[in-house]
């Protein structure tokens, strides 16, 4: 099965996708870790990202698009794995599909109060090093300025910042609710309510997957 998690910026789809992986063992996949992975190891396409984020440009889809390709296609992706911050358009939406049409999925969108939004990002602070999430209101760190997971720095993102946070929700709207539509015509979006704590949300997003593996399941046992 594959699990698709979408929500705007700051909506705990990061931790909510941990969270999942841990106690249902799909693989975690986020294209932002991916491309930081392919910089890092200097790939032939973490060198052509690198070109284009160091001129402050976006990365192209086609980059993203062959990133997400060779990870799916990877053993740990057969039983099944999660989707974080991929598709964003219906052409990458199409472009998953393509690659891997056959695999059932259900697409669980996380919808959060927009003014709550903006102060839990607002409060969002990212390490440095290994790109750990904390938030001083919900997942706090132990240790003043310092990741719990590996001790490095912490820091506000520069999109994180009050004036960035109104465009970065404007072009997820744009971008997401034809996206919305595409799903729900085809019968496999659910929505969870993201307010409350980290628990709280995954517990909602607990029953959504146990329904949609019990689904899996008696197909499999039918068919």
């Amino acid at each position: 099965m594959r699990i698709i998690l979408f929500g705007p910026p700051g909506s705990g789809k990061g931790t909510q996708g941990d969270l999942i992986e841990k106690a249902y063992g799909f693989l975690k996949i986020s294209t932002g870790d991916l491309l930081r992975r392919a910089v890092e190891d200097q790939t032939p396409l973490g060198k052509k990202a690198e070109v284009l984020m160091n001129q402050g440009k976006l990365v192209s889809d086609e980059i993203v698009e062959e990133l997400v390709r060779q990870r799916i296609a990877s053993p740990a992706c057969r039983p099944g794995y999660l989707l974080d911050g991929f598709p964003r358009t219906i052409a990458q939406a199409r472009s998953l599909e393509a690659m891997d049409g056959k695999r059932p999925e259900v697409v669980i969108e996380i919808d959060i109060d927009l003014t709550a939004l903006v102060e839990r990002l607002r409060n969002r602070l990212v390490c440095s090093r290994c790109g750990a999430i904390y938030n001083l209101n919900l997942h706090r760190h132990r240790r003043e300025g310092k990741c719990d997971a590996c001790g490095g720095p912490l820091h506000q993102r520069e999109d994180d910042k009050p004036g960035v946070i109104k465009e970065r929700l404007r072009v997820y709207k744009e971008q997401t609710e034809k996206l919305r539509d595409y799903y729900q015509r085809k019968s496999v979006y659910r929505r969870v309510d993201g307010s409350g704590s980290i628990e709280d949300v995954f517990q909602r997003i607990a029953i959504l997957i146990n329904a949609e593996v019990a689904k899996q399941t008696q197909t499999r046992a039918l068919g």
